[in-house]
């Protein structure tokens, strides 16, 4: 488990590298702010979901999105420590494109004492049509 530093801390780009599924998807932690975060996930062979057109499957962007929501509600200046995901609702808007990045960014737009609400977009090298953008809410704990 990473240490709470992790996340605001110089160790900060060190959360998704100590999570094994993030590794396992390859996720870099681009950016992080108050509330906000960017992180990436470049295409790989393992994660296609259509053999024919190579493109990525929605299980690994939706979970792209889902972390890099994540990472936002804890880099909020509430300083919660542990984050949850209660409701995450994705709109897949096109395939990303073989063999590009996707990358996510989030923003932790409201926090109550218990759920924190994020809006997140994904794109790939072509930031003008999004991939996907995505909702959600998750339960902090102080």
């Amino acid at each position: 488990m990473p240490d709470k530093v992790g996340i605001r801390g110089a160790g900060k780009r060190r959360f998704i590298d100590e999570l094994p599924f993030c590794r396992a998807m390859n996720m870099v932690l681009e950016e992080v702010g108050e509330g906000t975060a960017v992180v990436s996930m470049p295409w790989n062979d393992r994660l296609v979901g259509d053999p024919v057109t190579g493109v990525a499957h929605g299980g690994a962007v939706s979970s792209l999105l889902d972390t890099c929501g994540g990472v936002a509600v804890l880099s909020h200046p509430a300083k919660p420590s542990t984050t949850a995901t209660l409701n995450f609702r994705i709109d897949y808007m096109r395939p990303a494109t073989p063999g590009q990045t996707i990358t996510a960014h989030a923003t932790c737009f409201h926090l109550t004492r218990t759920v924190a609400f994020v809006r997140t977009l994904a794109t790939d090298e072509d930031k003008a049509n999004p991939v996907a953008t995505a909702t959600g809410a998750f339960v902090v704990q102080a």
